[in-house]
């Protein structure tokens, strides 16, 4: 039971595919991107917002939007280049929020700024980084040169 004066918050109505850990495998010489599916099972549109602890770090698209019902969307989270020290651990995190689309919605904006705390419901996701084992790097390709993407 929530403590008292609380205000007991919905539960997440998105399935977030991974849950709980957003996996990003290195070499980190690149930009590594993972994706997060986000599905609503609901009979409502579903508004979403993707936030991070670490907004330099992450390109994240698209970062908002609209669900319908019963639809998904693949966000990719593409994670900069930067020196990876193993370590290191990682205490970044994601927050999905999410909040039932009100009829005829236009500005998204108003939709977050009115939104009521009992109305916002959130998943934390954390991020995980994996370097290749000796095994994978046989398989890399050499010489392959990707682009920063700047958000």
């Amino acid at each position: 039971m929530a403590a008292a004066g609380a205000l007991a918050k919905h539960e997440q109505i998105l399935v977030l595919d991974p849950p709980t850990d957003l996996k990003f495998k290195g070499p980190f010489t690149d930009v590594v991107t993972t994706n997060l599916k986000l599905r609503n099972p609901s009979d409502r549109k579903v508004c979403f917002k993707v936030k991070t602890t670490a907004p330099r770090r992450y390109c994240v698209r698209p970062n908002s939007g609209i669900i319908d019902p019963g639809s998904s969307v693949i966000v990719s989270v593409m994670l900069q280049p930067f020196d990876y020290d193993p370590n290191e651990k990682s205490k970044h995190k994601f927050m999905v929020q999410t909040i039932y689309a009100p009829p005829n919605i236009s500005d998204m904006e108003a939709v977050w700024k009115e939104a009521k705390p009992d109305e916002l419901m959130d998943s934390k996701l954390r991020c995980v980084f994996e370097m290749p084992n000796e095994n994978d790097k046989l398989v890399s390709k050499k010489g392959v040169k990707k682009a920063v993407i700047h958000c």
